[in-house]
């Protein structure tokens, strides 16, 4: 049943993107809005509805390595294996904007998440805590980096000039291709979390593995299918978007709900993920381009990563 019920969640996965991807690209234009500030809004927001459910009830029933593993899994997913595949499948065509606000953002949310969990190892104890407390201050890292949207939305309001009509059916397909790419993910996550129960696989390696495969699910599906669309905006920004709100809105919730403890392998991960970050960074300064060439080292590098951690 839990095998049926994965392949039913992967095939709700790739018909919702299709619809989301579609709705929203052609309300951006209806709108005025560029699909860059769509991509890094409400398409990474739709995305990461799978990680936000998984790690905030993780946290209130004090899982806290499916709470955290979750969100730093899924970035490094979303970083390696998410834009890796997508551009094998699309070439993507990386805007600077993207690259010099968007991108160093997200640079800046894992040295933010590094420094909070770094100090309790140098200090000398075993684990380390993230409190409520950092979790308020990681929220309002988000609010001004939502805040930096909004004002580049209104800019760009009055640039754009390819508009189309609105339409109150684009607004449905998208809002039912959200529904559908949350509930497949749901069911994706679910039964493969059954499958590796079953196993006899770690909660923290099935958090870095298998939740974060399942949860970033939807940007995999919605980043290729935009790339394979020549949505190169979504397909990025929807990556990027998504990477700092798993960081500034799920971790911060989720520990300003109840305070989530790790141990040295978490930081570990956390180094890597910053790694991995800083590794795309300089990919993409080249030539402003992840093609099929950059695509299947970003994969190689995915696979490495995930030898490591079941070694480990």
């Amino acid at each position: 049943m839990a095998l049926i019920l994965l392949i039913i969640g992967f095939i709700l996965l790739v018909k919702s993107a299709d619809l989301f991807v579609d709705g929203c690209s052609r309300l951006a234009r209806a709108f005025g809005i560029s699909t860059l500030i769509i991509g890094l809004t409400i398409v990474s927001f739709g995305t990461s509805a799978p990680e936000a459910a998984v790690s905030i009830i993780a946290s209130l029933n004090g899982n806290n390595d499916i709470s955290i593993g979750n969100v730093v899994g899924s970035n490094i997913c979303n970083l390696l294996l998410v834009l890796g595949v997508s551009g094998i499948f699309g070439n993507l065509t990386v805007k600077r904007k993207i690259v010099y606000r968007d991108m160093v953002y997200s640079l800046f949310s894992y040295v933010v998440l590094l420094i909070l969990t770094a100090g309790f190892f140098i200090n000398g104890e075993k684990s380390g805590v993230i409190t409520r407390t950092n979790g308020l201050i990681l929220l309002c890292f988000l609010g001004i980096y939502l805040y930096a949207l909004l004002v580049d939305a209104k800019s760009g309001h009055q640039e754009h000039d390819d508009k189309v009509r609105f339409s109150f059916k684009d607004l449905f397909f998208a809002f039912l291709g959200l529904i559908g790419i949350i509930g497949g993910g749901e069911l994706v996550v679910n039964s493969a979390t059954s499958i590796a129960e079953w196993m006899g696989i770690s909660n923290h390696i099935i958090a870095l593995t298998v939740v974060a495969i399942g949860t970033s699910l939807p940007e995999l599906v919605t980043s290729v299918i935009a790339a394979k669309k020549g949505e190169s905006d979504i397909a990025i920004g929807n990556v990027i978007g998504s990477n700092i709100f798993n960081i500034f809105f799920i971790l911060g919730a989720a520990s300003a709900v109840s305070p989530i403890t790790f141990d040295m392998n978490t930081l570990m991960d956390i180094i890597f993920m910053l790694i991995a970050g800083v590794v795309v960074f300089f990919f993409v300064l080249k030539n402003f381009r992840i093609g099929n060439k950059k695509g299947p080292i970003l994969v190689f590098l995915y696979i490495c990563y995930v030898a490591y951690i079941l070694i480990r």
